[in-house]
């Protein structure tokens, strides 16, 4: 139990320190390019720590992460995270909104 517990705190020590792009904002302030920066941080840590342990294997990873195929499905998935980042904060807009007039009666 007591060795479960460090290890959860070490954990969290770690990815503190490490993922210093992640840091924790309130959803009504975070900006669009945030949510595309969580997963590339992610990606470049692991290749980080791919890159130490097996170079060969990085290098595979890296000539295959820059094939258009993947580079055009990653422009596809970052033009579909700003659309779907735009409508929720357009949702969030309409909420604030109905909160203020119905609610709080603003």
């Amino acid at each position: 139990m007591l060795q479960s517990r460090a290890l959860v705190i070490a954990l969290i020590l770690l990815l503190s320190t490490t993922l210093h792009e992640v840091q924790s904002k309130s959803l009504f302030d975070r900006d669009r390019r945030d949510l595309l920066a969580i997963p590339e941080a992610i990606v470049s840590y692991v290749q980080e720590a791919v890159n130490k342990v097996y170079p060969k294997i990085s290098q595979f990873y890296l000539d295959t992460v820059q094939s258009p195929t993947v580079i055009a499905a990653r422009q596809r998935l970052a033009k579909e995270a700003t659309k779907v980042s735009i409508m929720f904060e357009q949702m969030i807009e309409k909420i604030k909104s109905v909160w203020y007039t119905r609610i709080l009666g603003y």
